[in-house]
């Protein structure tokens, strides 16, 4: 079921297949607009126009070692004038402007002086002509492309646009997020009471949307109820792009995620994964555009339901595509009915191996693995390839 109309369902609505519900989440964000940040905030960004040089790089010919600038054949005689003439040479560092009349800069490990005359002590001849000398445009020439528009910027992405004289660059803007916490039984430090667990939302969430790309600009706990739902979902309406949600997407008499979303005229567009654990992920529309990802309360479901449908969701806001890996199963894997099981794993030997502790409430069996297994409804067999979703912190 693709869509879904507020008020009143005739029946439980049909679950989306673990691939299918990939899908609609990579077609519902539209990519977002470009925006301007300095140079230092650009990594791990999306670069949105060609990156061009600016002046030839170098944009002046400078000395690739610490040494000597010299002019003609030696044996040198040691100067401090501005131009070199024959047989003359200046002491100079890398990097340093090579003086006019040079030909070579002769390594500092390479010559000796005696008086104030430089000898070269090389058996190779060196310097030859040119040598150790970087031209002007060797890297790069004014107005050449050095990165393209669409490239997911690294450190040496920013370092090579500041050597070509850029100072900011113009990147994808980065996905707003409000992140609404429920659960009236939750405790938000120290060990919990009997009848109650901890967070481990409020900790983890912002650095996992961070490594995505998104920025978390508001994070509240919403108290389990239907008229605090609907205020909290309603905030930051126009600022916001996502609204990530945890716990209250069950149909118990506390959840209260989906009836609110209803009464909002949200349009439901993943309304349940068939896969476990996080079968009840969901994700709706606002009638703003700010799209609504409602977690599972449950740690293991949650993470389950994030990475199938927050990720490629997340990807689609930056122009790019969400791709599931495989990897060889190194034991058969039960399949469940009609719901894909996702297993976290790790890798013995270059195959994949499941990871104990797969309750939907533990994250131990996550914390310890390489990525997660997507475990087809018919199961797989010992040597069968798998696919599977990488973890965003890998």
């Amino acid at each position: 079921m693709i869509g879904g109309l507020p008020g009143a369902e005739p029946g439980p609505p049909l679950a989306h297949d673990w691939h299918a519900a990939r899908l609609v989440a990579a077609a519902a964000a539209s990519v977002l607009p470009s925006e301007t940040v300095p140079l230092e905030d650009g990594i791990g960004r999306i670069l949105t126009r060609d990156l061009l040089a600016l002046s030839d790089v170098p944009h002046y010919s400078s000395s690739a070692m610490d040494g000597w600038a010299v002019s003609g054949a030696g044996p040198w005689h040691l100067t401090s004038e501005s131009r070199l003439e024959p047989g003359f040479a200046a002491a100079i560092v890398t990097g340093g402007l090579v003086p006019p009349g040079a030909d070579a800069v002769l390594r500092s490990e390479s010559g000796t002086i005696a008086g104030a005359v430089l000898q070269s002590t090389s058996s190779s001849g060196e310097p030859h002509p040119g040598q150790h000398i970087r031209v002007p445009g060797r890297e790069a020439r004014c107005g050449e492309i050095v990165v393209s528009a669409g490239t997911l910027l690294n450190p040496a992405h920013v370092a090579l646009a500041a050597g070509c004289g850029h100072d900011d660059l113009d990147v994808i803007r980065r996905p707003q997020a409000l992140l609404l916490l429920t659960g009236d039984e939750v405790d938000e430090h120290g060990i919990p009471g009997p009848g109650r667990v901890r967070d481990s939302f409020g900790p983890q969430l912002p650095g996992v949307l961070g490594m995505l790309g998104a920025a978390v600009v508001s994070q509240r706990r919403v108290r389990d109820d239907f008229a605090a739902t609907v205020e909290a979902l309603q905030g930051h309406s126009g600022s916001v792009d996502l609204i990530v949600t945890t716990g209250g997407t069950g149909d118990s008499a506390s959840d209260h995620l989906r009836s609110a979303l209803r009464f909002l005229d949200a349009e439901f567009l993943v309304h349940r994964v068939a896969m476990r654990p996080g079968g009840p992920t969901m994700l709706a529309r606002m009638p703003d555009g700010r799209l609504v990802v409602g977690l599972p309360g449950n740690p293991l479901a949650a993470m389950m339901g994030f990475l199938t449908l927050a990720v490629p969701l997340l990807a689609g806001f930056h122009g790019r595509v969400s791709e599931v890996g495989r990897v060889v199963s190194a034991d058969p894997l039960e399949g469940r009915g009609a719901s894909s099981i996702l297993v976290p794993f790790r890798i013995v030997d270059g195959q994949g191996v499941a990871n104990p502790w797969l309750g939907s409430g533990m994250m131990r069996g996550l914390a310890d693995a390489e990525g997660v297994l997507v475990v087809p409804p018919g199961g797989a067999g010992t040597g069968e390839q798998v696919e599977t979703v990488a973890l965003p912190w890998q």
